[in-house]
């Protein structure tokens, strides 16, 4: 299984940029973990721009996205949203499909648990826009418990994949 890792964060050192590097770290086997870090350079979205042809910076979130079999969000709560930078990602996308019915967990590094649940629900909403079948949906708190609930998110997108195969 190919998961790509979006940081919603352009911070360099942003604790959901932080928590997908533990990701990285505790991939179970038979699974990779590639990073998108291309956010920061997507064209603010606007389809007249591919008049003359995609971006490359769109082809690549795209090519991407089309690579993987499932995406493992990570991403911070602004403003009880989600940042503009993902939600330009998520709408370069709908039109193309890379993320229709695509296998997604969306998570956020928070310090306690009740914090970027608002995020998590705009950006569930995002991806509703294009059928997203989201397996894991809970904000991950900083600290001892980060590991098991890590564990947590790679066994949902394991399990959710097993299950659309076996369908």
């Amino acid at each position: 299984m190919r998961i790509l890792a979006i940081c919603g964060s352009l911070q360099k050192s942003s604790g959901n940029r932080a928590l997908l590097d533990e990701a990285a770290r505790r991939v179970p086997g038979g699974v990779t973990v590639e990073r998108y870090e291309g956010l920061a350079e997507l064209p603010h979205f606007d389809p007249d721009l591919e008049a003359n042809g995609t971006p490359p910076t769109v082809a690549g979130l795209r090519r991407a996205l089309a690579a993987s079999d499932a995406v493992l969000i990570a991403c911070p709560e602004y403003g009880h949203s989600l940042p503009g930078a993902l939600k330009n990602a998520i709408d370069w996308v709908i039109g193309s499909g890379e993320l229709e019915r695509k296998l997604v967990a969306i998570t956020a590094s928070v310090p306690h648990s009740e914090r970027g649940r608002r995020g998590l629900g705009a950006l569930r909403q995002a991806l509703a826009a294009v059928s997203a079948q989201v397996a894991f949906d809970e904000p991950i708190v900083r600290g001892e418990g980060q590991a098991s609930d890590l564990d947590r998110v790679f066994a949902a997108l394991v399990a959710a994949a097993s299950a659309a195969q076996s369908e």
